[in-house]
């Protein structure tokens, strides 16, 4: 059995807003992808986790899924499509 979680964090402004001080927020969304930098420090800290207990994982980072109520929304990007009808 294999189990996956899916984490959507809401507050990656906010969490930015703390951690830079007033002085930066003016570069939120300027200069500074506040999304990427939260994420890249959810994954090490998950990573470190992992590692202390001894978990095998693939940390995978996915864009465009969206969650919706209750269900998980993955748009598919084609790079090609056929229709065959005999």
């Amino acid at each position: 059995m294999v189990v996956m979680l899916v984490i959507e964090i809401i507050n990656t402004r906010e969490v930015m807003r703390k951690r830079i001080g007033p002085l930066g927020d003016r570069l939120i969304g300027r200069v500074l992808d506040h999304e990427a930098e939260v994420e890249k420090a959810v994954i090490q800290e998950l990573e470190t986790a992992f590692k202390s207990f001894g978990i095998e994982a693939n940390i995978l980072s996915v864009e465009g899924v969206e969650l919706m109520g209750n269900r998980l929304e993955v748009p598919l990007k084609l790079r090609e499509q056929r229709q065959v009808i005999p």
